[in-house]
């Protein structure tokens, strides 16, 4: 797989149209199902390659397009979720500068 392919597992004659938000391997038990004695089998058979993780990535972002950013009456919150985590970000990045300024109570 190339950069910029389908997946592998993606068959156009099942499938239909080519969907970036959905997952076409093998359908496993959600993480939410899985019960504690099992979670190290669980975490065992995902793929941890870089490619596996950016295309993980890739669905997330494109769930979220396609649930906030493409339907026609989006609403305001796409841009409030740019907003609040870009402030999250920028927060912990500048932490380090923040903690410096704490108010303590001496006595």
């Amino acid at each position: 797989m190339g950069f910029g392919d389908y997946p592998a597992e993606y068959n156009p004659k099942i499938h239909g149209v080519y969907d970036p938000a959905r997952y076409y391997g093998k359908p496993d038990t959600p993480f939410g199902q899985v019960k504690l004695g099992e979670i190290g089998s669980w975490f065992a058979r995902r793929n941890k390659t870089p490619s596996a993780i950016a295309g993980a990535f890739s669905r997330a972002f494109w769930r979220w397009q396609h649930k906030y950013v493409q339907p026609k009456r989006s609403g305001i919150a796409p841009f409030f979720h740019v907003v609040f985590g870009s402030m999250a970000v920028f927060y912990m990045l500048n932490y380090g500068k923040i903690k410096h300024h704490r108010n303590y109570k001496y006595h």
